[in-house]
């Protein structure tokens, strides 16, 4: 893509993303994440009324009478966008694809984050980390991840969540909000997950396209796996195919739901078609 084009593109983006961050999700972006970490601040001596769960047992043990840690709520949050770049996002039957749709998400919550003074950073992911981003502030940061997102070429075309959720518990050493947007076409990740989900607040936003979910009769066509590059003819007249193409995505959608809630990950899906502003309203006021 010519540098003229990328420019206009980011513009773009900018211009209907951070309208709806500014004028949408900055009070619900706040009430949803801020306030839910907790800093230590000191240690002091223990005062009637204080919580007994709050007592530091070494220093009460080494001065003989009970100390208790105070802790402050965190005023500045690091948020990561976890972002899947594999071949499957190259795909869309309505007006967008589900990479560009996957872009304007991470573009609105960019700008949520700085907007509130907080740090945002990116990861790119296939089935291997493809690109990282350490978290800062600023609309020049900002813009900087958009281009990536709109520009950037992954070197694989599979998918492992696996993989980056494993990568940003040990890069990422202070807890943070981190949006894991993704067709979740990938192999079983339910135990790193847990793990992320333990030092981190995992939020999943899930996007896909209707047809992934159906299969219209249109007699017989040729179909090309987008991450792995395999073809098949398959003969969409074919009723019973066409159930087992929609049973399988309803026991993948079962499956996926029952690993996020066991991981207490919230979690919300979309399709190309959905008003993603909608959905994305409706998680914040979900956890605010």
């Amino acid at each position: 893509m010519e540098t003229s084009e990328i420019i206009r593109k980011v513009r773009q983006i900018e211009i209907k993303t951070r309208g709806l961050s500014k004028n949408i999700f900055a009070g619900e972006y706040h009430s949803a994440f801020k306030g839910r970490g907790m800093t230590f601040s000191e240690i002091r001596e223990y005062q009637y009324g204080d919580d007994i769960r709050s007592v530091d047992w070494n220093v009460t043990a080494r001065f003989g009478h009970p100390y208790i840690k105070i802790f402050e709520e965190e005023r500045e949050l690091t948020v990561m966008l976890l972002v899947d770049v594999s071949g499957s996002k190259d795909f869309g039957t309505t007006k967008k694809m589900k990479r560009d749709i996957c872009t304007e998400i991470a573009a609105t919550l960019a700008f949520s984050t700085i907007q509130n003074n907080d740090k945002i950073g990116l990861i790119l992911f296939s089935d291997k980390i493809e690109k990282f981003i350490p978290p800062k502030k600023g609309r020049k940061h900002v813009l900087h991840i958009i281009r990536e997102l709109i520009d950037f070429t992954p070197e694989n075309k599979e998918t492992d969540v696996a993989v980056a959720l494993r990568y940003m518990t040990n890069i990422i050493k202070r807890s943070s909000i981190a949006f894991v947007i993704s067709d979740f076409i990938a192999p079983d990740f339910e135990k790193e997950l847990q793990i992320a989900n333990r030092k981190h607040d995992i939020v999943a936003l899930q996007i896909f396209d209707i047809r992934e979910t159906d299969l219209p009769d249109v007699g017989l066509v040729k179909l090309k796996d987008a991450e792995t590059g395999k073809r098949i003819w398959v003969d969409t007249a074919d009723r019973t195919l066409r159930k087992a193409y929609r049973q399988q995505w309803s026991e993948s959608q079962l499956t996926l739901q029952k690993m996020f809630t066991k991981a207490s990950v919230d979690s919300v899906s979309m399709n190309t078609a959905d008003d993603y502003v909608k959905t994305l309203l409706k998680l914040f006021k979900m956890r605010g």
